[in-house]
């Protein structure tokens, strides 16, 4: 049976975090991830997870495992210095307005301000959510 790779498709990506519940309700506020796809305990290995969506089909699992050790980067590119993924990168409508709610209503960190991109109409910034992770914001016309 031949597998036809451009068959594959995104489906989610997974955020470690210390505190699921805290991570579970501000991503809930701040991109609109309300509803449970999934819930999963397992505490032979000390983790809880949760996989959350919005109405567009976004999805991100979010785990807990008792004891982890927060990164933390200099800047935006520092991630990049490890072979590992460096961010999550998020588009938005409206960048400036995203960007805006995220720092001032969400308590998210301003880690770039809004700013033009490589491809002609894209623009991007970069947030830290409240546990440090890297949230690439990216606005195309």
């Amino acid at each position: 049976m031949e597998v036809i790779m451009s068959a594959a498709r995104f489906h989610h990506v997974s955020l470690s975090v210390a505190d699921l519940a805290a991570q579970e309700s501000w991503y809930a506020d701040a991109f609109g991830l309300t509803q449970v796809e999934e819930r999963l305990e397992m505490p032979e290995a000390g983790v809880r997870t949760v996989v959350l969506s919005d109405a567009a089909g976004l999805r991100v699992e979010f785990v807990e495992r008792s004891g982890s050790r927060p990164v933390s980067h200099t800047d935006a590119f520092a991630a990049t210095a490890v072979q590992t993924f460096t961010h999550l990168a998020l588009q938005v409508p409206d960048l400036d307005g995203a960007f805006a709610r995220l720092t001032q209503d969400c308590g998210a960190v301003a880690v770039s301000h809004p700013v033009p991109g490589a491809s002609e109409g894209m623009r991007y910034a970069y947030v830290a959510d409240p546990e440090g992770n890297l949230l690439e914001l990216i606005e195309t016309s």
